[in-house]
């Protein structure tokens, strides 16, 4: 019997733990988005085809809850069945949270139950964390114990249907959080400020040795001209014949004359953000006369995106570079595609790099 077992230590109460596992806004910004199926009561839908060792969404049925202890689903996911069980025990330092995903029908292969349970590892030891961090800073009760003796700070309504439960926290978790607060603060600061001056731009002096041989080679095949100088009757314009030389127009005519069909060209924008994740919008216009045929946009995301749905185009990803395909754009008009990533770096609102064909897109 194949199973998955990830376990980690959280220096947050149970009942915080219990919320972010059981609410569904909160789930989606930790690990994926749930739907509860209509007409069937305990039945959810996790949508988790995007994420690594997942084949398809997840078909689920609640078989066990007792908070803030356990819960238990009967999962169906491309033909597998599979009891995933969350556990939830208290600690000195606050509760361990243990996920287990054990296979009864079908099987996985090694590399897909390996990134599997990296999935599951990389959710419960970094967004998890992060998101009970920032529900402990949304809803802040600092007690010392005894009356007269409290410092008590503003309290907002957690997200979710109901405000989670206040309880006592020590100072250590307030110094870690608040430093923690500052860090992201820093971060953040740090990321919008405007890049320095490029160095290599800066040195003028290098492109005018360039000029002067680019001159001096041009002024190599005047020899040639020397001797329309020597029969020109008229002295005094023996300086603009040579450059108006009638050889030298004909060659730069045909260029000029010949407009090129201008070349489709694509547009970023992402047009809106969440904790860990983003979704952007890339536009295919097409300026010219005819239709554009078998476009492709490339997509680097950052390290550690994952793309997690797509809308107006087919999409094959590769590691970090994702390619999109789609439908011929008619001349004159544009192909609009979006796409969702889920990010862990909460910093990152963007992929690293757009182009269509061999020209970056606009915007990024």
């Amino acid at each position: 019997m194949t199973e998955i077992d990830v376990q980690v230590d959280l220096f947050h109460p149970a009942d915080r733990v219990w919320h972010a596992l059981t609410d569904r806004a909160l789930l989606a910004r930790w690990f994926t988005e749930v739907e509860p199926m209509a007409g069937a009561r305990g039945r959810l839908l996790l949508f988790t085809a995007g994420l690594p060792g997942f084949d398809a969404a997840v078909d689920a049925e609640v078989t066990d809850r007792r908070e803030p202890e356990l819960i238990a689903l009967r999962c169906l996911e491309g033909g597998r069945r599979s009891r995933l069980t969350c556990a939830v025990v208290l600690t000195a330092e606050g509760c361990r949270l243990s996920v287990r995903e054990v296979l009864e029908h079908g099987s996985w292969s090694d590399e897909q139950r390996e990134r599997r349970e990296e999935s599951y590892r990389q959710a419960l030891t970094g967004r998890l964390p992060a998101i009970l961090d920032w529900l402990a800073f949304r809803q802040v009760d600092l007690r010392r114990g005894e009356a007269g003796m409290t410092a008590e700070m503003p309290v907002t309504e957690a997200v979710g249907d109901e405000p989670a439960p206040v309880g006592r926290h020590r100072w250590p978790l307030l110094v870690a959080g608040l430093a923690g607060v500052v860090l992201a603060a820093g971060a953040a600061v740090w990321a919008v400020l405007p890049a320095e001056p490029d160095p290599v731009a800066g040195p003028v002096p290098a492109t005018s040795p360039t000029a002067t041989t680019t001159a001096s080679r041009t002024a190599r095949p005047t020899p040639s001209a020397r001797p329309t100088r020597s029969a020109t009757p008229t002295p005094s314009r023996p300086s603009r014949t040579p450059s108006a030389t009638p050889s030298a127009t004909p060659s730069r005519t045909p260029t000029s004359s010949a407009p090129s069909a201008p070349a489709a060209t694509a547009r970023y924008e992402t047009v809106s953000t969440r904790l860990f994740g983003y979704t952007g919008e890339v536009v295919v216009d097409n300026p010219g006369s005819a239709a554009v045929n078998g476009w492709r946009v490339v997509v680097t995301l950052a390290e550690g995106g994952t793309l997690t749905d797509v809308s107006g185009a087919e999409w094959r990803q590769d590691g970090q570079v994702v390619t999109f395909t789609g439908p011929p754009v008619p001349a004159g008009r544009s192909r609009t595609f979006t796409f969702a990533v889920r990010d862990v770096d909460q910093l990152t609102r963007a992929p690293e790099d757009c182009s269509l064909g061999d020209d970056p897109c606009a915007g990024l």
